[in-house]
Order: structure tokens, then C-alpha cells, then sequence
């Protein structure tokens, strides 16, 4: 335990970052003891559901289809995109996590257990945003030292769009699915460094194996159109340790078997259910007449900077430094921008769900990018020019998301 409590794992830059992260469930209470938070919470179909988790949860049935049991039927569930009764967007996963909180407080004979106790309804959320700001902050100073992690983290905690999803402000969160791909691709980076060591490396990465696993369960499960996360965590693993493609192979072979094990457990083992979800799950929705629509490109650039103004001025910055300064071109930013690049263009080929979750899946690629770009701009002559205007930048942020927030909770 005294190695676990370490300085390098808890000092004073670890504890600024957690009293930085903590600015961030702090913004969400105020929207939480709103009046309106319950009438935003039916904007977004909370309470639906977490009526479906919570059966599920009961055994009633399974979240998400039409599934039979115990004489219980579940109709057709009342969406514009549902297949014959199963949700082609979100496995029973994503039900699951979001009802988890009510799992304690209630049963099947509640007819609305959000109305009830509507603040336990983002809790889940809130968790999983939390988790994802101190994943981003943990990447980031790993690549960038602690700048660039305090000023990826600052974007993040300061983001609008994070704290409408992390509150389920009359949206339904997609924070699940943006940890989980983020978690897949740097832990599948980070294995892929690890197969240079001197040693048995596949069994030594056990737990990098279930962490690259659950990851990817968590994303396909709260986004199915996700998937497409398997062939990219290979290609990194493949292009990163070209000398041991044989483990970096069969470490993404057995990630992908946890992944499935837990995707399939969701659906409480029930093989001939999860065989139909997978018939009519949308594991490739992109629209190619949408790259020829105008509007979906304005629609996209409209919810990148509903999700994080300041980072909409800093990224053509960052750009122009990337492109133009040698120095910056190297893998750690590289990485980071060819992954929101990749969901950007997804977000645009996708005008209608899940087009908005490939952006905000983006939106934390994009924050490591920024802050890798301005912490290599940190370390030149112009650190002082640099540190100005990025400390404008963030406090602008902050002030504007808050006044963002005041105004929500107003109504």
C-alpha cells in the first residue's frame, strides 16, 4: 500500500488536476437543484430509460428489445429508429449503467422512478464524465507533462457540451460511448509500447488486455455504430510494434473475447436474444448523400461548438502550428487528431443519431490534441505569449460555460 500511495501517483500534480476535475460535477449540481431539471429530463427519455434497466435489472425483461418472460411482454418501444421492437442504436448495456442507481431505491411497481428521485438519474452519467476527465488528464500529461494535462483537462471540465450530457440535460448521454473509445485507443497504444519489453508480454498485460476489453464493451455497447473502434485498435497495435505483431495480435484477440463476453452478459447471457439485437442493430448508419448536404457540415461545426466553444478558437491554432512546425508532427498528436478527424467526418455522414455521439466521441481526441499543440508552443521563446493567451482562452471558458449554466438552470 505504501507503494500504491506514492508521490508519483499522488502529488501535488495529481491533487490540482483532482481539485480542477472536481469544478466539474460542482457545475452539474447547479443544473441538478434546477426546478426544470425533471422537465429536461423527459426531453431526453430518461425516464424510459431507466424504466427498461430497471426491468431488466428485476428480471423482467431485456432493456432495449421486445423480449418475452414470465408472460411480460414489452411492445414495440416508442422511437422513430426502432427495428420491430429492438433498439438498433444501444445495447442492454447502456440501459443498465444509466438504471443503475435506481437499482436499490425501487422495483418494477414504479410506474416513473425518475419522477421520484430525478437526481439520482445522472449519476451514472456524472460518474462516467468524471472517469472520462480524469482519463483525458492522465493521457495527456503522460504525453505532454503536466501543462498539457492541465490544459486538456480545463477544456474538458469547462465544456458546455460535457456538462448538458453529464446532467442529461434534455439529451441522453453519450459519455459512455465517448470513455469508451477513448479508453480503447490509448490503452491499445499503450500495449502496443509495452510488447518492446524484455518479457512474457501477453501474460504481463493481462490487465491492459481487460482494460482494452471493457473499454470496447462500453463504447459498441452504448453505440453499436462503434465498432468500428476493433479494426482501428488493431491497426494501432499493428503499426506500433511491427516487430511483435503476433502479440499485439492475439492481445487484441483477447480483448475482443471480453468484450463480447461482456456485451453478451448484458444481455444476461440470453444467446437467441442477443443473436436478434445483432440482426437488427445499425453497426454502419453512415448516409454517403450527406457529405453532398450543406447542412450537415453546419450542423456538425454548430454541435462542436455547443460541446466546447474555446476549443473551436484554439483549434485552428493548434492546426495551423501542426501543420506548419515540423516539431509538432510527431505520433502523440498525430494520434489524438486523425481519431476526431475520423468521428468528425463520421458526424457529418451521420446528420441524424448517432451523428451527435460521433461528435462528442471527438470532442476529448480534440481536447489532447490542442493541448499537446499548445504545450510544445509552451516550451519555445514564445512560452510567455503562449501562456497569456491560453490562460484568456480557458478563463473566457469557464466564465461563459458558468454564465451557460446560470442561464439553463433559469429556465
Amino acid at each position: 500500500m505504501r507503494g500504491f500511495f506514492s508521490r508519483e501517483r499522488f502529488g501535488r500534480p495529481q491533487v490540482l488536476a483532482g481539485l480542477l476535475l472536481v469544478l466539474l460535477p460542482a457545475q452539474c449540481a447547479w443544473l441538478i437543484r434546477s426546478p426544470h431539471y425533471l422537465d429536461a429530463l423527459e426531453r431526453s427519455d430518461t425516464s424510459w430509460v431507466v424504466r427498461e434497466g430497471v426491468e431488466q435489472w428485476h428480471g423482467k425483461r431485456i432493456a432495449g428489445t421486445p423480449f418475452r418472460e414470465r408472460g411480460l411482454f414489452s411492445p414495440m418501444l416508442p422511437r422513430l429508429h426502432q427495428a420491430e421492437g429492438f433498439d438498433p442504436h444501444h445495447s442492454p448495456l447502456w440501459y443498465l449503467i444509466a438504471s443503475s442507481p435506481y437499482v436499490p431505491w425501487t422495483d418494477t411497481r414504479a410506474d416513473d422512478p425518475v419522477a421520484q428521485r430525478p437526481w439520482l438519474a445522472a449519476l451514472s452519467s456524472l460518474a462516467l464524465g468524471v472517469l472520462l476527465g480524469g482519463s483525458l488528464w492522465y493521457v495527456a500529461r503522460r504525453l505532454y507533462g503536466n501543462a498539457g494535462g492541465y490544459i486538456a483537462l480545463a477544456f474538458y471540465c469547462f465544456s458546455p457540451g460535457i456538462v448538458i450530457n453529464a446532467t442529461l440535460w434534455s439529451v441522453e448521454s453519450e459519455l459512455g460511448a465517448a470513455w469508451g473509445a477513448f479508453g480503447a485507443i490509448f490503452t491499445a497504444i499503450a500495449v502496443a509500447h509495452t510488447l518492446y519489453a524484455p518479457r512474457e508480454v501477453v501474460l504481463w498485460n493481462w490487465r491492459r488486455i481487460l482494460l482494452l476489453g471493457t473499454s470496447l464493451a462500453l463504447a459498441v455497447g452504448s453505440q453499436f455504430s462503434l465498432v468500428i473502434l476493433v479494426p482501428i485498435v488493431f491497426t494501432f497495435m499493428l503499426y506500433l510494434a511491427p516487430s511483435r505483431r503476433g502479440a499485439a495480435g492475439f492481445i487484441g484477440a483477447a480483448a475482443s473475447v471480453v468484450a463480447f463476453f461482456l456485451l453478451f452478459a448484458s444481455y444476461f447471457f440470453h444467446a437467441g436474444v442477443l443473436w436478434q439485437g445483432v440482426q437488427h442493430a445499425s453497426f454502419w448508419p453512415l448516409a454517403a448523400p450527406a457529405f453532398a448536404m450543406s447542412g450537415a457540415y453546419s450542423q456538425t461545426l454548430s454541435q462542436l461548438g455547443q460541446l466546447s466553444l474555446a476549443a473551436m478558437f484554439a483549434l485552428p491554432v493548434a492546426l495551423v502550428a501542426y501543420f506548419a512546425w515540423p516539431r509538432a508532427r510527431y505520433f502523440g498528436n498525430t494520434a489524438p487528431l486523425l481519431m476526431a478527424a475520423l468521428f468528425i467526418v463520421l458526424g457529418i455522414g451521420t446528420p441524424h443519431f448517432p451523428g451527435v455521439g460521433f461528435v462528442l466521441v471527438a470532442v476529448p481526441f480534440l481536447f489532447v490534441f490542442i493541448a499537446g499543440v499548445l504545450a510544445d508552443m509552451l516550451e519555445t521563446r514564445y512560452r510567455s505569449l503562449v501562456m497569456a493567451c491560453t490562460a484568456a482562452l480557458l478563463a473566457a471558458s469557464a466564465l461563459w460555460n458558468l454564465w451557460q449554466i446560470a442561464l439553463a438552470g433559469r429556465g
